[in-house]
This record gives C-alpha cells, structure tokens and sequence, in this order.
C-alpha cells in the first residue's frame, strides 16, 4: 500500500502552511441528553484499504461531541501482548494479556474516547458478541475484549459527551473487512498533539498495512499525544506555531533547548495536560508469547522517535499486539526467511507512517482583512448567551457597533472568561478571534453559534430570555 507517498504530501502541505480544503458538514445541535444521541457509524477522515479478510474494524461517533470509537474484531480469538509506557493509562483486561497464556483467548479491540467513561464501550463491545450469539456464558466461550482510551475533553472541546455503550456496540455491528478510516473518526474524533510545545495540533486515528508474501502486519494508531508527531526529516508534522519561531524549526531544535523553548517567547502553555497514543499492532503469522510481547516493546519503543517526547507522565501511552495465527511461522534455515526481530523493524516503520496518517488537513488561521459593515440590524440579532454544555456558555454582547464575546464556565478556546474579547467581521459575515489558534465563530444558522465549522465544531444554542 503506498500510504507514504500521500502521508509525505499532507505533512508537506502542514509545513508549508497551506489549508487543505476541509469538507462542510451541518453543526450538530447540543442534545439534551445522550439518549438524544445517534451514532455516525464509518464516517469521517478519509478512507485506508487493505487486504486482510480476517481483521474488521468499525467506527461510530457522536458528532455532537466529537468523540467516538474504534474496534477490531478477528474472525476467531487471537493471541496479544500490551505494552504500557504511559504514567496515565485507562485499559481494560491488560492484567489477563499479560500472564502470557499461549491460548488464543481474546475476540476484540476497543479504542474510545470520553477518558475513563470510555472504558464502557470496551465491556459493551464484550456484551454485543454474546448478544449475537458468537459467545456465551460457557467459561471456555466467554466473549474477551481488551480497550484502551484517550483523553477528549478539556479545552479541546467545550461539552463532555462521552463514547457510551449505544456508540460502541453500533462500532462493532458496522464493522468491516479491509477499512479504516484515517484522520478525525472514530476514537480519534477529537485529538489532539504538541500541547508539551503548545502546538494544540489537531490529530486523529492513523493506520498502515504491508504484505510481504503470505506475511501480513497492521498498525493502527489514536494518536492524542503530549508530545510532537515528527516526519521524517525531524519537523513537527503539524504544529500552530508560535511566531517566535524559526521558519524550518525541528523538533531537536525544540527539545535541545529545553526548559526555555517552553517558556514566554517561545509561545507554550505550561500545566498538566492528559495526552495518549493507543496502538494496535496485528500480525497473521503464529508467534509464542513471549516473542509476541517482544514485538510489543520493540514497536512501541521505536514510537519514540515519530513522537517526541513520548510515554510521558501525562500520557497513557498503551500498545496491544496480537497475532491471528493464519500462517505458521518460517523455518529460519531457509535464505529469506524474516525473524522475529525483522518483523519488528517493519512493524516499526509501519507505526510511524501510521502516526502520520493521523495528521488530517489542519484549519488555517484566519487571516483579518478590512470587512463591508455589518449591518447594526444583523449585528443585534446575534446578541445573546450560546449555551454550549451545562459546563459552557459564551454571553455575545453589542457595544459602539461592535460584537464581543464572553465565556462562562469555562473558557471558550480564545474566549476568555475573564473579561470580553472583541468578534472581528471575517470572511462573509464570519467573525473572528484572533490567536495563535483558529478560532470562527458563524451565525449564519438561525438561534445557533457554530465555533470553528469543520470536523471539530462546536455549536452553542441561543438562550431564550425569560
């Protein structure tokens, strides 16, 4: 699969500062509930295909949040190892993974958003296959999944929906042979990279496949991390720079000139942030336990160089491998024959085109220019407080003929509580406020403030006065 080619061209397009055009979709409307919810099953990001019949993977989201989740299932139970490396991991069933048993015991794997409310879509996917009937209550047919999550909420978005077991069971009954999705679906619905450099880089769900002969190896990344997602050449892949910065900056340059590149002048935050890159590495070829955790280590060590810095206290960095033992294993004494160790450097490489194909488009800042005059009319129709979540609210108020805005609750990206931020006239009656982060506010849609269109929006429903 030549997924290099197109990873090289997106992460040059990111270096470069083009805005790749970003599919419009309608805001979702803030429910009332998460019973209002309704899963978007396979959508989002853009579509991987491989040749792998035995390994399905479905998606589903909630839009209105964005979060969502990720599972693979295997046509019968498979072998796996996990490797943990970050200080803030949230996992299911890695205890069981990790005793070593040479029995093929496990049927699924759950990626999801919502931090440790996730952890329900990994014991709801468990439930769907008995619900099926693929599993029972038997102890020998006991359905075995193991999960991981991701960190969404924060300031990445300004609602706390979360993947419940509605969303997860739609994943796993949407799912399908030979497709992923890479980019902002799924579990990497609303991720996020470089906070540790301030980038605050959007992010998503990666994947890569190879066949060599009857040999096949998968990697899928839900790439939330700390740290930087660095090319190939050592560059961030996709990064809101501060202005401070050189042009061709690398991320050596970043991390040699630690703790100052952090700090006033090199335009970062500080503060703790939880940031996490869940991986699945799969293998068709019959491997021994022990040889199977190696390939674990081995792969999520090399992780370290596509993310820099990486397994961090903030991050819960966790791998699962598996193998579905469709082929045996070769005779090492024949010339050509791969070892354990030579998987594992392709393994390797796989995972770090799998990185970068969870780099999506980036949205450009918006760039002020002298607008037509917003009519005083307009301008007083769009007064009012957007209420976003229980958590949220942003007042939009009119003075001398100009619109600000003023978040409650919690900060609304470059809305600030503390006091009001002037809305700027934007591209056709768009507003703006500007930042080192994009940040649109448009309200085009009757009774709705829609904050950033695009695959991360966030939409605010206008208060009736009593």
């Amino acid at each position: 699969m030549k997924h290099r080619t197109g990873v090289a061209a997106l992460v040059t397009c990111l270096l470069m500062g083009a805005a790749p055009a970003i599919a419009q979709t309608p805001a979702p409307t803030p429910p009332d509930s998460q019973a209002d919810l309704v899963p978007v099953l396979n959508g989002g990001g853009t579509e991987m295909r491989f040749d792998w019949p035995a390994l399905k993977v479905g998606s589903a989201s909630y839009r209105e949040g964005p979060t969502g989740v990720t599972v693979f299932s295997f046509d019968k139970k498979v072998l796996a190892a996990v490797d943990v490396r970050g200080g803030a991991p949230g996992t299911v069933n890695t205890d069981l993974v990790r005793l070593g048993y040479s029995s093929y015991d496990i049927d699924t794997v759950v990626f999801a958003g919502g931090s440790a409310y996730g952890l329900e879509a990994t014991t709801a996917v468990a439930t769907a296959l008995k619900d099926e009937g693929r599993n029972t209550g038997r102890w020998d047919s006991i359905a075995v999944a193991v999960g991981a999550i991701i960190f969404d909420y924060g300031d990445r978005r300004l609602n706390e929906i979360y993947p419940d077991k509605k969303l997860a069971q739609a994943a796993y009954r949407a799912r399908e042979p030979g497709v992923f999705r890479n980019g902002a679906a799924g579990a990497g619905s609303m991720t996020r990279t470089g906070d540790f450099f301030g980038c605050k880089a959007h992010s998503g769900q990666g994947g890569a496949f190879k066949q060599i002969g009857a040999l096949k190896i998968a990697v899928f990344s839900v790439v939330n991390a700390y740290g930087l997602v660095t090319d190939r050449e050592g560059h961030p892949a996709a990064c809101y720079r501060d202005p401070s910065w050189p042009k061709d900056i690398r991320v050596d340059d970043l991390l040699r000139n630690l703790p100052e590149s952090r700090k006033a002048g090199w335009g970062t935050e500080s503060g703790r942030l939880r940031n996490t890159t869940v991986t699945l590495v799969a293998i068709n070829q019959k491997m021994e336990p022990a040889e199977l955790q190696r390939l674990a280590i081995q792969v999520h060590t090399a992780m370290g160089r596509s993310i820099q810095p990486f397994a961090t206290g903030s991050d819960g960095d966790t791998l699962y491998a598996i193998t579905t033992g469709e082929i045996d294993a070769p005779d090492l004494t024949v010339p050509g024959a791969l070892n354990s160790v030579e998987i594992g450097s392709i393994a390797s490489e796989l995972a770090w085109d799998a990185v970068l194909a969870s780099v999506p488009p980036q949205p450009a800042l918006p760039v002020i220019a002298p607008q037509p005059p917003v009519p005083a009319k307009t301008l007083a129709s769009y007064v009012g407080d957007y209420r976003f979540s229980n958590f949220v609210t942003v007042k939009v108020t009119l003075q001398d003929g100009k619109l600000f805005g003023q978040a409650v609750g919690r900060a609304a990206f470059n809305v600030p509580m503390d006091k009001p931020v002037e809305l700027l006239p934007y591209d056709g009656g768009r507003f703006a406020v500007p930042g080192r982060y994009p940040m649109v506010l448009d309200f085009a849609t009757k009774g709705k403030l829609v904050i950033n269109p695009g695959e991360w929006v966030q939409t605010g429903i206008k208060q009736v006065r009593r």
